[in-house]
């Protein structure tokens, strides 16, 4: 899943392809909004761990990966 993470008094988003699911993704931000966490924290397909404080959250779209473009192409 393709996730983009806004986070509040940055000027850049978060962009990260994880291997968790919509509804497990959906799941660990909504605990994060209800203050089960602290944190939300997603990893991508590398392993790696993104952690965002809560409080700092503006927004979080969740959707499917998309295909990279590579070379030139007519449009």
């Amino acid at each position: 899943m393709e996730v983009k993470i806004g986070v509040q008094h940055a000027p850049r988003e978060i962009v990260l392809e994880s291997g968790q699911t919509a509804e497990e993704i959906e799941r660990a931000v909504a605990e994060a909004l209800t203050g089960k966490s602290q944190l939300l924290s997603l990893v991508d397909e590398h392993g790696r761990r993104v952690v965002v404080p809560a409080d700092r959250l503006a927004y979080v779209d969740i959707g499917e990966p998309s295909g990279r473009k590579v070379g030139f192409g007519a449009l």
